[in-house]
Parts: structure tokens; sequence; C-alpha cells
């Protein structure tokens, strides 16, 4: 039996948790630590409700690497998850090296004072990794994650060449809030308010925040208005699917949304600098993080579904051809398993899954070697086998 370590406590991190409970016959030991011991104290109590048994709980600073190491020592388990915020990366992938402990993450690195999502200094672990011999796994969420998964199953079964991807991320979940984000809202807001960027035949052309808008068609949902930001997974993609010429990222938001941002936006509630107020040094989108509802509170009130996939065009015997992989998702049967609405359980399913493959070692150093890798690195069909009985299912339509 394996023990786990899993860092964050957020609304992603009750659903990797619960995950992890419910693979006993993998995961022997669940440790949950979070910088509020209370947050990890209310997941257990959950688990144990719904009888998955007991996990351990305890307290650490992610920023501090000596913290983690001493952690990841007391308990030495066979990989860490690291669900905490994307400015936390770097801390816990070198407390990872230092233990010699395999690493998953969700989501890449951020620094706190640039609205900017880049792999560079992330891959720069992998020479160190390497020779540690152990197996760093980035992005193992959904998007990223599930999506490069979904490219490298079409390159592997479907294509000779991907020409061209369009990642679609829609969410037709309604919270009943007039504004509110489904995840971390300074993580969503520093994202969505950022200048789009796209890949076409060779380079990076950036637009404008929502400078480009299209209407995509999604199963089980219908016509929605999608707009195109820039996504981490486009960055690893580029690099590792065959003949592409271009690539997109789309999300879907409603006008509501989208008036409350730019209005936001407008009086300087999304800056990421330092402004003084009354004499106290404050961050104002930390400062709207703390008066947004909490994104793992909307959990139970939030009814409708989510449709995220890839749209891939290319050739095979020479001929044209269009393959859509997609997955439906219901947020109120999310609420019913493991009290999260469908943005938290498609962000922690795919984490539980890519440690539960690096302990049955079909995914790290036995399959591919030591070092750091983006999920399309790897043979797809286990991941995409796990999908299915782990509660996202897939489907293919292909033209």
């Amino acid at each position: 039996m394996n023990a786990v370590l899993q860092i964050g406590a957020g609304g992603v991190g009750g659903v990797v948790a619960h995950k992890l409970a419910m693979n006993r016959e993998v995961f022997g030991k669940i440790i949950l630590a979070s910088r509020t011991i209370k947050k990890c104290e209310e997941i257990a109590k959950n688990i144990a409700k719904k009888g998955h048994g007991e996990i351990v709980c305890e307290t650490v600073n992610a920023d501090s690497v000596s913290e983690l190491v001493a952690l990841i020592n007391k308990y030495k388990p066979k990989v860490v998850i690291n669900v905490a915020l994307p400015y936390q990366d770097l801390t816990i992938m070198q407390a990872c090296l230092e233990t010699k402990t395999h690493y998953l993450d969700t989501a890449n690195y951020e620094h706190p004072d640039t609205a900017k999502f880049e792999y560079k200094e992330q891959w720069a672990f992998k020479d160190a990794y390497k020779k540690a011999g152990i197996f760093g796994l980035l992005g193992s969420g959904f998007d990223p994650g599930v999506t490069n998964v979904f490219c490298a199953y079409a390159q592997k079964h479907y294509f000779d060449e991907i020409h061209s991807i369009d990642i679609l991320d829609c969410n037709a979940g309604d919270h009943g809030y007039p504004f509110a984000t489904n995840f971390n809202p300074e993580i969503n807001l520093r994202e969505v308010s950022s200048n789009g960027r796209y890949w076409e035949n060779g380079k990076w052309i950036e637009t404008k925040p929502m400078e480009i808008k299209q209407v995509w068609g999604y199963p089980q949902i219908g016509e929605k208005d999608s707009y195109l930001l820039y996504h981490e997974e486009l960055e690893s993609l580029v690099k590792n699917i065959k003949g592409l010429r271009r690539i997109r990222f789309f999300m879907t938001f409603s006008e509501n949304y989208l008036n409350h941002m730019r209005c936001l936006e407008n009086v300087g509630m999304l800056r990421i600098d330092e402004v003084d107020h009354n004499g106290h040094k404050i961050i104002p989108i930390q400062f709207l993080k703390t008066l947004l509802p909490d994104p793992a509170s909307l959990a139970g009130r939030t009814k409708g579904k989510t449709n995220i996939g890839c749209y891939m065009q290319g050739s095979k015997n020479g001929k044209e051809k269009t393959v859509y992989i997609y997955n439906v998702c219901d947020h109120q049967t999310c609420y019913e398993e493991v009290n999260a609405q469908a943005i938290s359980y498609t962000t922690g399913v795919p984490a539980m899954i890519g440690a539960k493959l690096i302990c049955e070692e079909k995914w790290g150093i036995q399959s591919i070697g030591a070092g750091v890798f983006n999920m399309e690195e790897l043979n797809p069909d286990f991941f995409m086998e796990e999908l299915n009985k782990q509660g996202l299912p897939w489907e293919i339509i292909e033209k």
C-alpha cells in the first residue's frame, strides 16, 4: 500500500482527497496538509461520513522548503500531490527534489507579482530530477491535463498528423450569485483579464483580452459565446504534437460575468501590485478575493453542466479528418459524490488518476524514465481508461 501526501485543501483539494480515499487499494495512507488545518479536518470529516475511512491531517507552510522537507521526511510518501497555489509550485518541487520524492501538480508556476503562465522555471528542474531518479508530472488537472491526454490519444490512434487543435472549455453552470468565480478568484481573474495568445505557423500571436469571440456548439449544452484566452497547455503541446500548424484555447463567459470583470478592472480591483489603504499595504485583487464567495461554497447551489474537450483536424493515410474528444460533467452529480461542483471535480479527479498511475508504476521512471514531463509525453491509454472508471467518461465524434 502506498502513502501519498496531498498539499492543498481548497475546492480541488477536497475532490482529490475524496477520490484518493475511494481508491484505497492503491492509496493505503493519505496525508492531507494545508496552512489551515481546519480545512483539512473538515474534508477528513466528510470523507469519514461517506464511509471512505480515515485520513491524516497536518499543517504546513507551502512557501517554506524546510517545512515541506520535514513533512515529507515524516511520512515518506510515494508521491506528493500539489494542489496548493501555483505560486508555491517551485518550493514544493524543490522539497521533492531534496527528499527524492515523486511530484505532481495541476497548474504551472505563476509568479505572484506577474500575471504570466509559463513552464520555464518548472522545466528547469528536469536535469536535477533526472539525476535524483525521481518523476515530476506537470499539469495533471483537466485543462491542462486531460486536454493534453486527449491530444496524445488522438495523435496515437486517429491521426498521422494533427494540424489544428481548438481546446474548448464551457461551463454552463448557474450558481445564483450576481458574480462569483468557479475556482480561486485571484487566479481566475488574473487569467481571464490578461492578453490572449495562440500559436500559428510557428509563432505566437498575441491578442487583447476577449478580443476574439466565436460561437461553438457544445454537446448536451448548446451554442455558447466562447472567447480566446492563453492557457498553459498550449506551451507544451506545440512542442509535442506532430505536424501542428495552429492551436488555440476558448472559454465560455456570460455577458454578466464579463461586465462585472470589466467594471472591477476599470476601478483597479484587479491590480496585483500593492497600494496604500488607510496606512496599510494591500493588494486589490487579494482583497477582492476576500469579498467574493469562496468557490467551495458554490458546490451545493450550482446547477447545470460543463463540457471540456479538444476539436482536432489533421490527416490519416493521406485523408483529412476531424476528431472531437470531450467530457460532459454535471455539477449536482459531482456534489452528491464528493461535495464539490464540476469545476473542482474535473480538476481533482485527474490529479488522483495521475497519482494512481505513478503508484501503480504505469507512469513514471519505470515507463519513461526520471525527469519532469507534461501529460502528453506519456502513454495516454492508461489515463483514458481511468477517466471512464473514475467519473469523467469521454465521448468521441469522428468525421
